[in-house]
C-alpha cells in the first residue's frame, strides 16, 4: 500500500524529530535517501526510529518485516508504515 500524504508528513516529522534535524524538515522529501546517506541515521537511531514509529502509529514492527529496504528513502519508510495501518 502506498502512503497517504498525511502518513508521509507524519513520517517526515518523526524522522526529523528522532534524528534531531527539525531545522532541515523542509528539505526532507519522499525521495530523500536515509540509510547510508544520512550520517545521523546510525544503528542506534534506527532502533529509536522504530520505537517511535511503534509508539506514534500503534503497531509493533515484526523482526521478519524489518529489512534495510525499509530505510531506503522517506517514501519507503512511509510505505512500510502505511502497509501496517491497513
Amino acid at each position: 500500500m502506498e502512503a497517504t500524504v498525511s502518513t508521509l508528513e507524519e513520517v517526515r516529522l518523526l524522522v526529523a524529530e528522532v534524528l534531531g534535524i527539525t531545522d532541515r524538515l523542509e528539505s526532507l522529501t519522499e525521495s530523500t535517501a536515509l540509510l547510508g546517506s544520512m550520517p545521523e541515521l546510525d544503528s542506534m537511531a534506527v532502533a529509536e526510529l522504530i520505537a517511535a514509529i511503534e509508539d506514534r502509529f500503534g503497531f509493533e514492527v515484526d523482526e521478519e518485516d524489518f529489512t534495510a529496504d525499509i530505510f531506503d528513502t522517506i517514501g519507503s519508510l512511509s510505505d512500510f508504515v502505511a502497509a501496517h495501518l491497513e
